[in-house]
């Protein structure tokens, strides 16, 4: 198998999340990753074990989706590009049109040694076109290097979506299900994040409790905002879902993103086994080691630093793995202070229909329906998973211990990476620009859940004990 290589004192306390299951059946304002199946659907996780070798395949070669755009769409997309860029795609052959198309979306060319192979590691190559896969949000770079299971801080899917259709209607093809759905709903505002969140909360309004389609039904209000994917190396610490912690992790919640209203019912199901090795897949992946010079006796001075301001609510860290710890603590959205907009995406009745679903097998696996805040994620191979937060709003850790080294605005290089600061190599910009506003991140935005305040825990800390923190991250 491919193998990438309670706080003290007075006020809000940090909490692990306690399960709270309803009974009843909800309207039909129904939250992310929340599809429903009729009793006799129930089918026991155990029914036999997941296979990783199996999950992987599925996920680069089986399409799940109907096909965004074919290659020949993809060679046409510099026609809609500005000024030079243009000029410069027009004059260029077959192979570089393809390497500036897939840099421009921040699409990424497999590892050199995977099995699979093909052009682009986060789209499943068919036939009838090119269908994304998880790996869209879930297979990024870092340094230049690809990733699998490292969040895609380079995915431009609004920009894609958006030149894919034009070209499509200069040359007369059919627009797909993506071309269409982002005339209502938005996909995201800058490169890297996407609306994640509300694209499920609007395929599962689609859905009926037996999984059967009505697209009659009405999703309720929707709170857009912008999501950056967590590394799937984590999953394997952690017993519940998100950023809130209130899914229970399981393979059918896997399914959220393929349900389409055109995937019906039976499809759905016969996928089970399918996304079981997904998720087998998922808690195989490794965290990838740091790959520049570590000052060790600084990473020693920086662990004891860490173990007293942060292992708390992180966790703690060893060669062996038997010898770590992680609390999954979540902690109150008053005491960590990031943006909230994510916590109000999904109410209390959202969260709570899960509990009565087939995707938590009717209660069986437990919901948290009022997380109150965010899980303090686990911090193995931090120093690859910037942009910071859940939001993807800080771009380097030395922003995250120093709140005043986090720039308002800001627009990462492609394949540069910062040694000193710990992240995406990036620069402040005063203005986002006209064209090409994607590719600046802008914290101004509230109202889309861009803001890069709180998690001020380390902003006490000297300059020297920040230095030695960072140093040690680097380790994880």
């Amino acid at each position: 198998m491919y193998r990438p290589a309670a706080m003290d004192g007075d006020g809000p306390t940090i909490s692990r999340p306690v399960p709270d299951n309803a009974a009843a059946v909800l309207p039909v304002h129904l939250a992310l990753l929340i599809l429903a199946a009729g009793p006799a659907d129930v089918v026991p996780s155990s029914v036999r074990a997941g296979d990783p070798d199996r999950g992987y395949e599925v996920l680069r070669s089986k399409p799940l989706l109907p096909p965004d755009f074919d290659r020949e769409t993809l060679l046409r997309l510099g026609l809609t590009w500005p000024g030079e860029m243009k000029a410069k795609a027009k004059a260029a052959g077959e192979e570089e049109r393809i390497a500036m198309a897939l840099a421009r979306y921040g699409l990424v060319a497999p590892p050199a040694d995977d099995p699979i192979g093909g052009e682009v590691l986060n789209y499943v190559e068919t036939p009838n076109g090119w269908v994304m896969n998880c790996f869209a949000c879930h297979g990024g770079k870092v340094a230049g290097r690809t990733i699998p299971g490292l969040p895609n801080s380079h995915y431009g899917l609004a920009t894609l979506t958006e030149e894919v259709r034009t070209v499509k209607l200069m040359t007369g093809k059919s627009l797909s299900h993506q071309d269409v759905g982002q005339m209502k709903i938005p996909l995201g505002a800058s490169h890297g994040t996407t609306n994640a969140v509300v694209f499920g909360i609007v395929l599962d309004a689609f859905r009926e409790p037996d999984m059967s389609v009505n697209t009659g039904r009405d999703p309720g209000p929707l709170l857009h905002h912008d999501m950056d994917a967590p590394p799937w190396w984590h999953v394997k610490k952690k017993s519940r879902l998100y950023i809130d912690g209130f899914s229970p992790k399981n393979h059918r919640v896997l399914m959220q993103f393929m349900l389409l209203p055109t995937t019906g019912r039976e499809t759905v199901l016969s996928w089970e086994d399918d996304f079981r090795d997904v998720l087998a897949y998922i808690e195989s992946v490794e965290a990838p080691p740091y790959p520049y010079e570590v000052d060790a006796a600084l990473a020693t001075s920086g662990r004891s630093v860490f173990e007293k301001n942060c292992a708390e609510c992180h966790g703690t860290y060893s060669t062996d793995s038997s010898a770590e710890t992680y609390p999954e603590v979540t902690v109150p959205i008053e005491v960590v202070g990031t943006d909230r907009v994510r916590l109000d995406a999904l109410s209390v009745s959202h969260r709570r229909h899960l509990g009565t679903t087939w995707m938590s097998r009717y209660g069986e696996d437990p919901v948290v329906e009022d997380p109150g805040g965010y899980v303090a994620p686990p911090l193995d191979g931090i120093w690859a998973t910037a942009p910071y937060f859940h939001n993807g709003s800080v771009p380097t850790l030395a922003g995250v211990l120093s709140p005043e080294e986090r720039p308002t605005r800001w627009r990462r290089t492609e394949n540069g990476y910062d040694r000193d600061r710990v992240g995406l190599e990036f620069t402040a910009v005063n203005e986002v620009p006209e064209l090409d506003a994607r590719y600046v991140f802008d914290t101004r935005r509230a109202d889309i859940g861009k803001t890069n305040g709180g998690h001020t825990f380390a902003a006490d800390l000297s300059p020297s004990e920040k230095r030695a923190l960072l140093e040690y991250l680097k380790t994880l």
